[in-house]
């Protein structure tokens, strides 16, 4: 360490704040203009506009306004272990109370101090304490007596800018993804919700309405080659994470249409192997039963990892391809209908459940169209597909980057003045 870097507590420059929630049962108090972030919902990095939204009326009633460059942090929740959740608040936003908003003293550069938390990652969790299976809790008086390093103000800006402009360019490869995947489910709709390319063509009576011809209603029974669910919890447990190995899956891989693979805790070949009926491979779809329920995720063909292992909250569909394509049993499942029938065996009574979700998933029917019909769409969008997957690879590349500069610059070993220099 420098010697015109500064150790000091965290509390000491820092202001710390609690949120709240409003009372669900008024309707007055919700979907309003206000961002209202939890566990659920929380962003990795910047935090901006997320659903759902509270009234003014309802943030006065139970909750609190973390202002622009304040940091927000999960301290008590399911999913603490897998990884911390630290985020950067770009648009005044309300919370709840499992978070913490942090605000940084004059003569700390706010982002630098995000950054310095997310440096921080080994120290955080080694104070994270125990609640139950997968779920965490911090002391909050722990983490305000936390040692810190604080270089010159100078020193924090350059730090702050080359890291977020790493940051910067992962964000714009999200929002193009995210515009990408809205075409590519809008083009599933006209294809196979409101039949636009058989609209001369002949037509059919089925259980789920009409359909073209040719066309059948079939379970998902029928078209799977396997369904199963993940190990019991005791099965993974943080003790047998292991630096490198086989990665799990848990629902904060599950956000988007594909595989969210920047980052993973492992176990060992040798665990995995006792677990192999939860392995899971390039083609599976990966759905949510319990906590942030209605998540589905398909494995891309072009993953980073051979197999992989599902968490306890997770099961898994592996389609047979002579039937139903993945991709579009997977598009099925992140439009409205599909996820009407998921969530239709859905319990909100204490963690949010899907009952009984194998038996579940097998009895939901849909319509299924030849699988030459499948394959000519998924021509039309297989570019689209491409696209996505190579902006999610060059945003890995980019938060490998950031990951790998991160602690060297949070200990002085580089300079940030060097760096921005260059």
């Amino acid at each position: 360490m420098r010697s015109d870097w500064q150790q000091i507590s965290l509390g000491e420059v820092t202001k710390w704040s609690s949120g709240g929630t409003p009372s669900k049962n008024n309707p007055s108090y919700w979907h309003g203009d206000i961002p209202w972030i939890s566990a659920k919902n929380m962003p990795d990095g910047w935090v901006e506009n997320v659903e759902p939204y509270i009234t003014r009326t309802g943030l006065d009633a139970g909750s609190r306004l973390a202002p622009i460059n304040s940091i927000l942090m999960l301290v008590r929740g399911s999913g603490l272990f897998n990884r911390r959740y630290i985020s950067i608040v770009r648009k005044p936003v309300a919370f709840n109370q499992d978070i913490k908003c942090i605000e940084a003293s004059e003569g700390v550069n706010p982002l630098f101090l995000y950054y310095l938390l997310r440096g921080y990652d080994h120290q955080l969790m080694g104070m994270l304490e125990t609640t139950g299976i997968g779920a965490g809790k911090y002391d909050t008086k722990r983490l305000q007596e936390m040692q810190i390093y604080l270089p010159p103000l100078s020193e924090q800006h350059d730090v702050a800018a080359i890291l977020s402009n790493l940051d910067d360019k992962v964000e714009n490869n999200t929002k193009i993804n995210h515009h990408l995947e809205q075409m590519a489910q809008a083009i599933f709709m006209s294809w196979f919700v409101d039949f636009e390319p058989f609209a001369d063509g002949e037509f059919i009576d089925s259980e789920l309405g009409e359909i073209p011809a040719g066309w059948s209603v079939q379970t998902i029974e029928y078209l799977a080659e396997k369904i199963a669910m993940g190990p019991f919890g005791s099965n993974i447990k943080v003790e047998t994470f292991v630096e490198s190995g086989v990665p799990i899956i848990s629902g904060n891989h599950l956000r988007r249409l594909y595989l969210d693979e920047l980052t993973y805790n492992f176990i060992t070949e040798e665990h995995a192997r006792r677990l192999s009926n939860s392995l899971v491979r390039a083609g599976d779809i990966i759905f949510t039963h319990a906590g942030n329920i209605g998540q589905v995720a398909l494995i891309p063909d072009d993953c980073d990892y051979p197999y992989y292992v599902i968490s306890q909250r997770q099961f898994y569909l592996r389609c047979d391809k002579k039937k139903a394509l993945p991709e579009y049993i997977n598009y099925f499942f992140h439009n409205r209908e599909g996820q009407w029938k998921l969530l239709a065996n859905a319990s909100q009574t204490g963690v949010p459940s899907i009952a009984r979700p194998s038996s579940h998933l097998k009895s939901i029917k849909v319509n299924l169209p030849p699988i030459e019909v499948q394959l000519e769409w998924f021509g039309t969008v297989r570019a689209m597909l491409q696209t996505l997957n190579s902006n999610n690879k060059e945003s890995k590349r980019l938060v490998s980057i950031r990951d790998s500069l991160l602690p060297r610059l949070m200990s002085g070993e580089l300079s940030g003045t060097d760096l921005t220099a260059k």
